[in-house]
């Protein structure tokens, strides 16, 4: 198919792809009206570009985008790793339709320690090159808040916009405030704190936002010790507060080996549409960020590209300058970085903690997806349901079969319809099996399967894309024998999920599949089998009672049918018949037959 593309190919784009080099690069594909489509990285330009006309292409849209390309355009970079950043740059400056979707995080808060005489120490999403040192950006401003409540209870500083020169100070231009008789600060506005001692602060404070405790507790240490032994105990209990703080902070952030530091953790969980990538970094054992991005997926990019991708943009959205990256399988950045896939101990728990992370983040986005945009929910379900049940097409239509009888006494069988993954209960139906004698499954089986699709084709109703039969081989080899009777072998999918082990057993097939248990496509499976399971109970249950209320009352000698009725009408149950005084069965039916009634349970 695309080989014929290749053939109709403008003389202009043959050309291009002709001289192409050989190198590390970016290529740009490009419309009819000049609009980018498609941005991407290669090791290799020529052979990277040339595979999209030369190959079939699984993934309908990647044909489509190959019949829109009308012009190639290239960067040629150094390196793979410059091809990468490059790449990063231009998608999110594009944003072509044909690219997975980045968004910049210009508005995440940062903490900034200001480029001034006794600098402050505070939170904005606004970074200004002014000679201010950002820490940042944290994902969530309740850690932001969290670090400036620990920075806050640990050292006085000031919170005054006051410019505090030697001149301003010695004139004394300024008067303490509140916050100084509230001890939060140390009154250097009036001399009352040197500039060494406040920055010897500031230089505590900026290890802790590195994630290094390491300093400040020791000096507080230090410092509760030489207060003691000075018999100035009230002081001596507040630093030892102060310890108390840092260290229970510390035992919070603190989740793997100390020596662990100046790492960057990346964890990829993925599905048919969307990508969800987990970012840790690590600073002295410490998680001192975590951000999970979602990458929607436009083409057939695989869970390498994607994560190579995210890492980049990742890294570059928060400044990380980590040379050492822990990541589930091997990705290609370039020689600058190394690259650690954990197999053992603390470097494997942490990126296990990371896919946890990733698949929570999926899991709370499908719940939201679920209530905002149903309709995406269907599709993603869709999509997993053909991929994990191998299937040609998307189930949007699916019946599930179940039989329900008790030692072969009044067998029935129910046929429950799911669409878009949903009950469509006005559509379910029960079956009164009518050729089967005795507690016969297999028949029984045969026998509905026939009649539900010889009534669908009869009156040209649509077919399901999935049938599912609640039993193993057995039921499943019967179910077949109808549809090939109706020559509907091969033209609709068909199933068997056994109770005991959740196993799926296809046609033909020796071994059965095994799901996932937490897998939504079998939670889908289960949802049909325990529907078909309680309408076919359901509908058993009400022929019993319909065959114990006959057997009951119909056996007495002048009691018919339209007596049978009226009692019930009135009664509702053949219980508060046999509780009846003789003058209520009396009023409903008279004395002959109420008489008789009444001699039967009395």
């Amino acid at each position: 198919m695309y080989l014929f593309i290749f053939v109709l190919m403008t003389t202009a784009l043959q050309l291009q792809l002709q001289l192409l080099p050989q190198e590390p690069g970016v290529y740009q594909y490009f419309d009819k009206e000049d609009k980018i489509l498609y941005v991407g990285k290669a090791k290799n330009l020529k052979k990277r570009v040339s595979s999209y006309f030369t190959k079939n292409h699984d993934n309908g849209k990647t044909g489509v985008l190959v019949k829109k390309i009308v012009n190639i355009k290239h960067i040629v970079v150094a390196t793979e790793t410059d091809a990468l950043l490059l790449e990063n740059n231009l998608i999110k400056k594009y944003q072509p339709r044909y690219n997975v979707l980045l968004k910049d995080g210009k508005t995440y808060p940062w903490i900034c320690i200001k480029n001034e005489a006794f600098p402050r120490v505070f939170s904005t999403r606004r970074v200004i090159k002014d000679g201010s040192e950002y820490f940042g950006p944290y994902t969530s401003i309740k850690t932001v808040k969290t670090l400036l409540d620990l920075i806050k209870g640990l050292y006085p500083l000031r919170t005054c916009k006051y410019q505090l020169s030697n001149e301003n100070i010695s004139s004394g231009k300024f008067k303490v405030c509140l916050e100084y008789h509230l001890k939060n600060c140390k009154g250097a506005c009036e001399g009352l704190q040197t500039e060494v001692s406040y920055n010897q602060q500031i230089t505590a404070i900026r290890q802790i936002l590195k994630g290094n405790f390491k300093d400040s507790l020791q000096n507080f240490k230090s410092l509760m010790q030489h207060y003691a032994e000075n018999l100035q105990f009230e002081d001596a209990q507040r630093i030892k507060e102060k310890i108390e703080i840092l260290e229970n902070y510390q035992s919070k952030s603190t989740i793997v080996n100390p020596k662990i530091s100046n790492v960057d953790v990346f964890s990829i969980v993925t599905d048919e549409s969307y990508a969800y990538i987990n970012f840790l970094q690590l600073s002295y054992g410490s998680i001192i960020r975590s951000h999970t991005l979602e990458l929607k997926k436009k083409l057939e990019e695989t869970d390498k590209e994607l994560l190579e991708i995210a890492i980049t943009e990742i890294r570059s959205r928060f400044h990380s300058v980590s040379k050492e990256l822990y990541v589930p399988f091997k990705v290609d950045l370039g020689d600058q970085l190394k690259i650690t896939i954990p197999k053992l101990g603390d470097k494997k728990h942490i990126l296990d903690l990371s896919t946890r992370n990733a698949k929570y983040f999926r899991m709370e986005r499908f719940k939201q997806v679920k209530i905002t945009d149903p309709e995406r929910h269907a599709n993603r379900i869709m999509k997993q349901m053909k991929k994990d049940l191998r299937l040609h097409e998307e189930p949007r239509h699916i019946e599930c079969f179940d039989n329900s009888n008790i030692q072969g006494t009044n067998p029935v069988a129910a046929c429950v319809v799911f669409k878009n993954g949903k009950p469509s209960k006005k559509e379910y139906r029960h079956f009164n099996i009518k050729t089967v004698e005795g507690p016969d499954d297999f028949a029984s089986m045969e026998e509905v399967v026939y009649r539900r699709y010889k009534r669908l084709l009869d009156e040209n109703q649509p077919l399901p894309q999935l049938i599912i039969i609640d039993g193993g081989k057995g039921q499943l080899s019967s179910a077949l024998k109808s549809l090939e009777a109706l020559e509907l072998r091969g033209k609709i999918a068909i199933i068997g999920i056994a109770k005991r082990l959740e196993e799926l057993f296809y046609p033909e097939d020796k071994y059965p599949l095994y799901l996932d248990k937490k897998s939504e496509t079998l939670k889908v499976i289960q949802h049909l089998r325990n529907e078909a399971h309680r309408f076919g109970i359901e509908h058993h249950r009400n022929r019993r009672s319909k065959s114990a209320l006959q057997t009951e009352l119909e056996t007495i000698n002048g009691v018919g049918e339209k007596t049978i009725v009226a009692l019930m009408k009135k009664f509702k149950s053949v219980k508060r018949i046999k509780q009846a005084t003789l003058e209520e069965l009396e009023k409903e039916i008279g004395f002959s037959k109420a008489q008789k009634i009444y001699k039967e349970f009395h």
